[in-house]
């Protein structure tokens, strides 16, 4: 009679043993990383909530030895800000990723400008602030939001490219064959197939670039500055004046020796990482649609 094999589960042999310690370290590892994240959090919203109230949302900045006081133009500026960025960099974004998917997939053009982008990914974002300063504040001569928006935008374009083109490229083959057979052009293969099903992971890119740069600091410290009075408080013309921002707003107010500019730093802080957080989450709905 033949021996029947043993299929039951050992934990004491050797490749169980070493299973069940390398996946104790990885839960480990992975706790540990979180602790940071959730520590942070914690901390703004315990310090930074308190202090939270609808008068945030409206109020001036107060001056130095005033108490109360808000961020509304902080608020304002920021979505103004990454507005425009998003107005600049989405279209060049999309469009680049539409010629390195589809009409020079493989030229040297096409490496170079790939290499360029996920170079650009990894440059502190001060540089881009510096790049804006030069293009356009010492152009102008005043900062301004518009000045904040074009820095803003550099760091945004390759991120939306890169999606983009990952995006495009994943849009399956037989659907663009499909598209040519009827007597599709190029580019009404790319415009009336390609683009539509590739929105979603797009948008995804979209989404993503707006939340890393609606929290960056050092570009618009060289771009925007600050101000203490609402963007068009004055009219339209405002855009070319300096322009407040929550994530200058946390700089400014974190370095102060009064403790109510203190406490709207940190209320401010938990304001921006929830509208992160908010654009993450809708990126990462977007992002299961996709799938």
């Amino acid at each position: 009679m033949k021996n029947t094999p043993n299929f039951n589960k050992s934990f004491t042999d050797s490749r169980a043993l070493k299973s069940i310690f390398l996946s104790t370290i990885t839960v480990l590892c992975a706790v540990g990383a979180c602790i940071p994240l959730f520590s942070v959090l914690v901390m703004l919203i315990m310090r930074g909530g308190k202090r939270l109230s609808f008068e945030l949302f409206y109020a001036l900045p107060p001056t130095a030895f005033d108490t109360g006081g808000g961020f509304g133009n902080a608020i304002v500026g920021t979505l103004f800000m990454v507005g425009i960025a998003a107005l600049i960099a989405v279209p060049f974004g999309i469009l680049a990723a539409i010629y390195l998917a589809e009409f020079g997939e493989n030229g040297k053009l096409a490496e170079i400008a790939r290499f360029c982008a996920k170079t650009m990914t990894g440059i502190p974002s001060i540089l881009a602030g510096v790049l804006a300063y030069a293009a356009v504040v010492m152009v102008t001569g005043t900062y301004s939001a518009i000045a904040g928006g074009v820095a803003l935008s550099i760091l945004m374009i390759p991120t939306i490219m890169l999606t983009a083109e990952e995006s495009i490229k994943m849009v399956p083959s037989a659907m663009r064959e499909a598209a040519v057979g009827m007597g599709c052009t190029k580019t009404q293969v790319m415009w009336k197939v390609m683009l539509p099903v590739a929105m979603p992971g797009m948008i995804t890119g979209v989404m993503l670039a707006v939340a890393r740069v609606s929290g960056e600091t050092a570009p618009l410290l060289f771009t925007a500055l600050f101000s203490d009075y609402w963007i068009f408080q004055g009219g339209a013309g405002d855009i070319m004046e300096p322009t407040a921002s929550l994530a200058v707003l946390i700089y400014n107010f974190s370095g102060m020796p009064f403790e109510n500019q203190i406490e709207l730093a940190w209320a401010a802080s938990l304001v921006l990482v929830t509208m992160v957080f908010i654009i993450n989450i809708i990126s990462r709905m977007l992002f299961q649609k996709k799938k």
